[in-house]
């Protein structure tokens, strides 16, 4: 197997298309069929099924697929190990949450590109389950969590500081006039949340469920500033945390419920795989972090098995 090999393989599983994949790799198209069919050949077993117009992997390919990506992650931290030493410097691919990179991030990277012009640093703004399974394979070298459990006993993780939940609606709503808000008065409501994968919902779903409360209508949506919107537009009552709608409590454009259920509030930690070498520009970043997120009224920070 060869790198150049392993390299069009993993491109080509997430394409899925012979032009974008040579276009990525910047090569002809039939450069690509032919390291593909040298992988093929040289393992014995097809890797893709041509159906048409359509490329779907196998399910050879998709047992090749992480330990592919594991390979050239490995020799990715090799060559950045050698090749730039213990000076702060190269890429540096961190995921998080919509909410974090919005209104947590700014001022962490303007004091980290102060301090290190020679890290480059690329963001990917993606769900819990998807950055678990970008760190687990290597593609991400640091991910924040908005989580008070991070799935996979691979990961280690640091706890930054803890992030407040609120229940909200326009000053106008009969339950943001409510001298208190209990989970059955949640019954009658259209709720505008996240989806169902995103930490500070599970919370709210895990407290509805177990006071068997059913809302009159839930409303999901993969954007965070679409909830802020259809609540400002009196669509119903949103949950978001309350660094999303700081500056909105602050105006007065909403009104956080005077809520009377269990504290909801959830953790953001800084999450790495548990083998990955920690580079200068990781623990560079973590460093950053650490002065610019974490509470003074926060446990001392110890590293963690996430799980």
């Amino acid at each position: 197997m060869e790198v150049r090999q392993l390299q069009t393989f993993c491109i080509l599983a997430e394409e899925l298309n012979f032009t974008r994949t040579a276009e990525r790799v910047h090569t002809v198209q039939s450069n690509v069929t032919s390291q593909i069919k040298s992988l093929e050949e040289e393992l014995g077993v097809p890797l893709f099924d041509r159906l048409g117009k359509r490329v779907v992997l196998t399910e050879a390919g998709h047992r090749l697929l992480p330990y592919a990506e594991k390979a050239l992650a490995a020799m990715d931290q090799g060559h950045r190990a050698v090749k730039f030493g213990t000076e702060p410097a190269g890429p540096l691919h961190i995921g998080a949450p919509e909410s974090v990179l919005t209104y947590r991030l700014p001022e962490v990277l303007k004091l980290f590109r102060k301090r290190y012009p020679k890290v480059n640093l690329f963001f990917h703004p993606d769900s819990q389950q998807k950055l678990a399974d970008a760190l687990e394979s290597g593609k991400l070298d640091l991910a924040i969590s908005m989580s008070d459990c991070f799935a996979g006993p691979q990961l280690n993780s640091v706890r930054m500081r803890t992030e407040d939940i609120h229940i909200f609606g326009t000053p106008d709503h009969p339950l943001a006039k409510a001298k208190k808000v209990y989970l059955k008065d949640l019954a009658d409501q259209n709720l505008l949340l996240t989806e169902a994968g995103c930490g500070y919902r599970k919370i709210l779903d895990t407290q509805l469920a177990s006071a068997n409360v059913r809302p009159q209508n839930v409303t999901e949506f993969s954007s965070i500033e679409a909830i802020k919107q259809c609540v400002t537009a009196g669509m119903g009552l949103g949950l978001l945390p309350e660094i999303v709608i700081a500056d909105e409590l602050k105006k007065r454009q909403f009104t956080a419920l005077n809520w009377q259920g269990p504290k909801m509030s959830i953790a953001t930690s800084i999450v790495w795989h548990k083998d990955k070498w920690m580079s200068p520009g990781m623990q560079a970043f973590l460093d950053v972090l650490k002065t610019k997120l974490h509470q003074a009224t926060t446990p001392t920070l110890v590293q963690s098995r996430a799980g």
